[in-house]
């Protein structure tokens, strides 16, 4: 079945608010703005970041593992180019290739690295904004960089 203008419409509508949520999450990281954070993930987020050290399971565990491995880190974060597939009203998916670079102080726990991969995610509308249901995170490359 053809799509209607109007249903053409609400779709790049939707894959906009959706990139812009990704945007926002970038920013949020970067500029540890953990209630921002917290706010763009559904209380049943789920997560699957094989490299993490703490595992989080909830959403408020994600982000405090954030703000604790970020704290006085200098981080960049690039989402690019990504592949978003509306499901329907209030489902959406999509892969998102990326870059990182983490500079973290001497005393943290979490090393400095650069990388490269991708990141899964399923969205959801909530009371008329989407929302990060389930993300994951799969590296192609991650150089660890030394301490000075």
């Amino acid at each position: 079945m053809e799509e209607s203008l109007e249903q053409a419409v609400e779709r790049l509508v939707a894959i906009e608010e959706i990139r812009q949520l990704k945007a926002r999450y970038f920013r949020a990281v970067d500029m540890k703005l953990w209630d921002v954070f917290a706010d763009l993930f559904t209380e049943d987020l789920q997560i699957d970041f094989a490299e993490s050290t703490s595992k989080p399971m909830t959403r408020d565990e994600f982000v405090r593992s954030a703000a604790r491995h970020f704290e006085g880190a200098v981080s960049v974060h690039h989402g690019h180019i990504p592949e978003i597939e509306i499901i329907d009203d209030t489902r959406a998916r999509a892969i998102w290739p990326m870059f990182d670079l983490v500079e973290t102080p001497e005393e943290s726990d979490y090393v400095s690295h650069t990388g490269y991969g991708h990141y899964t995610e399923e969205y959801r509308k909530e009371n008329g904004r989407w929302k990060i249901s389930r993300t994951r995170l799969t590296r192609i490359k991650r150089v660890v960089i030394d301490p000075k």
